[in-house]
């Protein structure tokens, strides 16, 4: 099993789970994060000064799939996340060792 952390543009999210979905991929944790890269933040004009936004915000998704459906999500995620511009986002791979379901105690790909 693969755990996919995909940090991606607020509203890239619904195309994300949109094509998670046409694969099957049963759910996913989402959380609000604010960071940094090659981007280097923003500038914002408020109340005629202006600010610069060290931290961007974005979101990561966070799913676990099973070996055969990583390389499927993985571009699922890239295409509904691309838009060409610094700051699209990262997806990250990471191998699973084990998945416990802790209301049924199912352990494996079950358990996802």
């Amino acid at each position: 099993m693969k755990l996919l952390k995909c940090i991606v543009r607020p509203n890239a999210l619904e195309r994300v789970k949109e094509g998670l979905s046409s694969l099957g991929v049963m759910g996913m944790t989402v959380s609000e994060v604010k960071g940094f890269g090659r981007q280097k933040g923003h500038r914002e004009v408020y109340r005629g000064a202006e600010y610069k936004i060290d931290f961007t915000p974005k979101l990561k998704i966070e799913v676990v799939v099973a070996d055969e459906v990583a390389d499927k999500a993985i571009d699922a995620v890239k295409e509904a996340a691309n838009t060409g511009n610094i700051g699209d986002g990262k997806i990250f791979v990471l191998s699973v060792d084990e998945v416990v379901r802790i209301r049924t105690g199912e352990t494996g790909e079950s358990a996802v």
